[in-house]
């Protein structure tokens, strides 16, 4: 449940509409209880998109916080 809880935190720092899917079933990226219903374990292949002003950066920062766990991308 924690990296869920992380990854709605990092999303709600964004202006962005953010979705994530898992295969055919996408949700909102900034509802926890919305994440965890994904089920998505650790391995799991996962889309993120985002719509707005901060899109792009939306998306570089939540796959760094998915790939290595921190949203540190500096290095």
């Amino acid at each position: 449940m924690r990296p869920a809880m992380q990854f709605v935190e990092c999303a709600n720092g964004f202006k962005s509409q953010i979705t994530i899917c898992k295969g055919s079933q996408c949700v909102d990226g900034k509802s926890i209880m919305q994440v965890t219903m994904l089920a998505a374990t650790k391995g799991t292949k996962l889309k993120i998109t985002a719509v707005g002003s901060d899109a792009e950066e939306a998306v570089k920062t939540l796959a760094v916080l998915i790939e290595n766990g921190t949203t540190d991308n500096s290095g």
